[in-house]
């Protein structure tokens, strides 16, 4: 299954975020917030029942920019 992965800097690290399944972790590195977030995922995929995967899971997750007027 393919999800999407946030990952923004944070103080001296980096956060990540599913955004599908609002599912977070961090690392030091852009690679370990990544490999964080999918072992987040994976485990949560081995212990959550089908109806809580189905509650929580968004499909339509659309990330896009806009700009707007500062000042």
């Amino acid at each position: 299954m393919k999800l999407t992965a946030i990952i923004e800097r944070e103080g001296d690290g980096y956060v990540s975020l599913c955004p599908e399944l609002d599912i977070a972790s961090q690392g030091d590195t852009i690679e370990q917030a990544r490999d964080n977030l999918r072992e987040a995922l994976e485990l949560f995929f081995e212990s959550a029942s089908t109806e809580e995967i189905k509650h929580r899971l968004h499909n339509d997750v659309f990330i896009t920019q806009v700009e707007v007027a500062v000042g």
